[in-house]
C-alpha cells in the first residue's frame, strides 16, 4: 500500500517552479480545454434555443469570455502562479474570499468529469442503451440509463487511476490529442458546408424565432459559454511557462479568438447542412433521427458515414481529454484549500508519487453525486457554466482592487481603459448567471450555502482541537461576497428565466448594470490595506511553490 505524507511544511530557498510550458504548449493547453463535449451539442442545443440567432450567441458568449479572462491575463502575468484563479481573491481580500472563491471553483470543476463522461455516454447511446430521452421543462435529454450510470461509475474511476499512477504519461500525448480536436471539428465543417448548404434555412422561421431573450438564454444554458470555459488552463498553468509576460496573455486572448471562430463556421455549417423539413415547425422542435449524438447523426443524414464514425470516436476522446484534466485541476483546487487551512488538512496529504490522493478520492466520490441532480448532459451544462463564471467573477474585482493596492507592481501585460474591462467582465459574469435560470441557479447557491455551513462546522473543529486559524479578514471578504451572492440569488429568483417573472429582459440589463456597479464600488472601499496585501503576496507565493515541490508540474 502506498504510504501517505504530509505536504512539506517549508521550501528551500531557490526552489522554482518548472517552467517547461512553452507559447504553443500553453495556448494548446487551454485549446485543449476549451474543446471538450460542448461542441458535440452546442449547435443543436443553440439552434432549438436561438434558431439561427445562435450565430450572435457564440459571438456575445465569446466577447464576454474576453471580458473576463482579459482581467486575469493581466493578473496572470503579475503573478504567473499555478491555481491563480483560487489565489487571487486571498491577495487582495482575505482568507473568506479565498475560501469562498476555491469553493466555488471546486465545485465548478469537479462537475466538469460527469458532464465529459455523460457527453460521451450520450453519443455512444448509438451503440448501447447508456441514455434515453425524456422531456424536462419542455425541452428533451438524455439521461443515463442504469447500464450508462455504472460504465459513468467505471469511467470516473478510470478517471482516478489514470492520474494516481500515470497522468505525466498522458501530459505528453495531450498536443496530439489537440490537434486531433482541430482536425475533427474543421474536417466536420468544411463536410458540411459543401456536402448540403441551405441558405433559406437562415430566414425561413426568423432569424431571431425567439428574439433575443433566446440569444441570451442559449448563451448560459446550450453549452456556449460552456464551450469557452476551458480558457483558465492559461491563467492555471502561469506558473509554470517560459515567458508569462507573452504566453498567458496569448493563451487566453488567442484560445478564445480560435475558439470563437472555430465555433461560429460549426454553427453556420450546421444550420445550412439541415434539411428544410427538419426545422418545418420551427426550431425549437428541431429533431432528427439519433439526435442523441447531433453531428454524427446529421453526417449520416448527409451520406457521410464514414465521418459519422470520425465522430462517434472523437465524443470519446475530446471528453476524455478534458476530463482528465479537470480531475487533476480539482484535485489540486482540494489540495490547496487544505494545504492554507481553508479545508480538512486531510487533503493536503499526498503519496510517495506526489498525488493528492485523499483530493482525488473526494473529487471522485462527489463527483459520482452530481450524477443523481443532473443525471444528463443537458442538465448538467448550465449547473457548470453558472458556477465557472461565478468563480471567475471575483478575478475583475480583484484587479480593480490591485490597482490601487499595489500601484507600483510590475505588470507585464497591463489592460487598457482603466474601470472599463474589469467591470464589463464582472457584469458579464452576472448576466451569465441570471441567464441561466433559478432552477439551476437554485442548486448552485445551495451548494454555496452548503460550503458555508462547512466553513462554520470545520472552524467549530478547529477551535476544540486548539489548532491555528487563518485570519479570516470578515470584512474585507464577507461586505462585498455575501451582498453579492445574496443578491444573484434574489435577482434570479424574480427573474423570467424560471423564476416567478417579475424581472423581465427588458429591466434586466439596466438593473444588473446598477447591482454590478454597487458590489464593484463596496469591494474596492473594503479592500485590504497595502502592507497586508504584500505580505499575503509573500505567503501565497511561499504556498505556490511549497504545492509546486510536493505535487509537481501540472499536465
Amino acid at each position: 500500500m502506498t504510504a501517505l505524507k504530509e505536504g512539506p511544511s517549508d521550501i528551500q530557498e531557490g526552489h522554482e517552479l518548472r517552467r517547461h510550458i512553452g507559447r504553443v504548449g500553453l495556448l494548446f493547453a487551454s485549446v485543449g480545454s476549451i474543446i471538450g463535449s460542448g461542441w458535440l451539442f452546442g449547435a443543436l442545443n443553440a439552434s432549438q434555443t436561438a434558431g439561427p440567432g445562435a450565430i450572435f450567441s457564440w459571438a456575445i458568449g465569446a466577447v464576454m469570455i474576453m471580458f473576463i479572462g482579459l482581467c486575469y491575463a493581466e493578473l496572470g502575468t503579475m503573478f504567473p502562479l499555478s491555481g491563480g484563479v483560487v489565489r487571487f481573491p486571498h491577495m487582495s481580500f482575505g482568507s473568506f474570499a479565498s475560501y469562498t472563491t476555491g469553493w466555488i471553483t471546486w465545485i465548478a470543476c469537479m462537475s466538469v468529469a460527469p458532464i465529459e463522461v455523460e457527453g460521451a455516454l450520450q453519443y455512444a447511446t448509438k451503440y448501447a442503451p447508456f441514455t434515453v430521452a425524456h422531456q424536462v421543462d419542455g425541452s428533451t435529454v438524455h439521461t443515463l440509463t442504469g447500464l450508462g450510470l455504472a460504465v459513468a461509475v467505471i469511467a470516473m474511476a478510470v478517471f482516478v487511476v489514470i492520474n494516481y499512477i500515470g497522468i505525466q504519461w498522458f501530459a505528453r500525448v495531450n498536443t496530439a490529442l489537440v490537434w486531433w480536436k482541430l482536425f475533427i471539428i474543421i474536417l466536420v465543417i468544411l463536410a458540411f458546408l459543401f456536402t448540403q448548404f441551405n441558405s433559406n434555412n437562415f430566414t425561413s422561421q426568423g432569424f431571431l424565432p425567439q428574439g433575443w431573450h433566446g440569444v441570451f438564454t442559449a448563451i448560459a444554458t446550450s453549452g456556449v459559454v460552456f464551450s469557452y470555459l476551458g480558457f483558465r488552463q492559461g491563467i492555471e498553468l502561469a506558473g509554470e511557462t517560459s515567458n508569462p509576460s507573452k504566453n498567458v496573455p496569448l493563451a487566453v486572448i488567442g484560445s478564445v479568438l480560435l475558439t470563437a471562430v472555430i465555433y461560429i463556421a460549426l454553427q453556420v455549417a450546421f444550420i445550412g447542412s439541415l434539411s428544410p423539413g427538419d426545422i418545418a415547425q420551427g426550431w425549437s422542435k428541431l429533431t432528427f433521427a439519433n439526435d442523441f449524438g447531433p453531428l454524427a447523426a446529421v453526417a449520416s443524414l448527409l451520406g457521410l458515414s464514414w465521418l459519422a464514425v470520425l465522430l462517434y470516436i472523437d465524443a470519446i476522446i475530446s471528453p476524455a481529454d478534458t476530463g482528465l484534466i479537470y480531475i487533476t485541476v480539482t484535485s489540486r483546487i482540494a489540495y490547496a484549500m487544505g494545504r492554507n487551512g481553508n479545508a480538512p488538512q486531510s487533503l493536503a496529504k499526498t503519496t510517495d508519487r506526489g498525488v493528492p490522493f485523499v483530493s482525488l478520492v473526494v473529487s471522485f466520490v462527489v463527483g459520482l453525486v452530481l450524477f443523481l441532480p443532473f443525471p444528463s448532459w443537458q442538465q448538467l451544462v448550465g449547473f457548470i457554466t453558472s458556477a465557472t463564471v461565478l468563480s471567475f467573477g471575483s478575478g475583475p474585482l480583484v484587479l480593480a482592487a490591485m490597482r490601487r493596492q499595489i500601484p507600483n507592481q510590475e505588470r507585464p501585460f497591463r489592460l487598457p481603459g482603466g474601470h472599463t474591462i474589469p467591470f464589463l467582465g464582472f457584469l458579464s459574469s452576472n448576466l451569465i448567471v441570471y441567464w441561466t435560470g433559478w432552477g439551476t441557479d437554485l442548486k448552485l447557491f445551495i451548494a454555496v450555502l452548503l460550503g458555508f455551513v462547512l466553513l462554520g462546522v470545520m472552524m467549530i473543529v478547529n477551535r476544540a482541537r486548539g489548532q491555528e486559524e487563518p485570519e479570516w479578514n470578515w470584512v474585507a471578504g464577507a461586505a462585498w461576497y455575501v451582498p453579492w451572492l445574496g443578491g444573484l440569488a434574489i435577482l434570479s429568483w424574480m427573474s423570467d428565466y424560471g423564476g416567478l417573472g417579475w424581472l423581465h429582459f427588458d429591466t434586466a440589463i439596466p438593473v444588473f448594470v446598477v447591482f454590478s456597479a454597487i458590489i464593484y464600488v463596496i469591494a474596492l472601499r473594503v479592500r485590504l490595506v497595502p502592507e497586508q496585501v504584500e505580505r499575503y503576496i509573500d505567503d501565497t507565493r511561499r504556498e505556490a511553490a511549497i504545492e509546486e515541490d510536493a505535487l509537481g508540474a501540472m499536465p
